[in-house]
């Protein structure tokens, strides 16, 4: 199972964030899965997550959109949406965490 090609792409913030990424093929396949899946859905449409509302952005996140993506499990993926230009468009990841982490992070 693979990432598919598409017209709009896939990044990650950092190094360390795909390092995380490529670890869980190993430790927790079902997670890595279901990221696979998401990425794919990113590919198809970056804007199919649920946006997070601008007042509820942490600022550790330095972005002005902020998306989240509901995995399996209560899983939470979370990623931004930028255009570098006009006909391209990048979903980056910033990172996944389950639902108690999610609470927390965005204070729910």
């Amino acid at each position: 199972m693979g990432i598919k090609k598409r017209s709009s792409g896939i990044d990650f913030k950092n190094i360390a964030v795909k390092n995380s990424f490529e670890k869980l093929k190993e430790f927790d396949p079902v997670l890595y899965k279901s990221l696979i899946r998401a990425f794919n859905d990113l590919l198809e449409n970056a804007f199919c997550g649920i946006q997070i509302p601008k007042r509820l952005i942490p600022t550790e996140y330095k972005c002005n959109n902020l998306w989240k993506y509901n995995l399996p499990d209560a899983w939470r993926l979370i990623y931004t949406v930028k255009a570098p230009n006009k006909v391209e468009i990048i979903s980056v990841i910033l990172e996944w965490m389950n639902h108690k982490e999610y609470e927390r992070k965005f204070g729910y």
